[in-house]
């Protein structure tokens, strides 16, 4: 009987403890540009539209342009 109860028990505390952590990367800042200049050319990568300026890619999104790195 009691080899049941202790191997019940250690069942019990294994399955409290989780193997799993979530991880959520956030950016440290992220660049929103309201309007886009004259001189930005349209470029694809992989099917993707971006918005290229200044040296930068930049990404359409609702708030407006987010600096991308390729």
């Amino acid at each position: 009987m009691r080899p049941i109860i202790l191997l019940f028990s250690f069942m019990m505390m294994l399955s409290l403890s989780s193997c799993a952590a979530r991880v959520v990367a956030q950016p440290a800042s992220v660049t929103v540009v309201k309007a886009r200049p004259a001189n930005y050319k349209i470029v694809k990568v992989k099917g993707k539209r971006y918005y290229f300026w200044n040296g930068n890619h930049y990404r359409k999104t609702r708030r407006g342009f987010i600096l991308v790195r390729l």
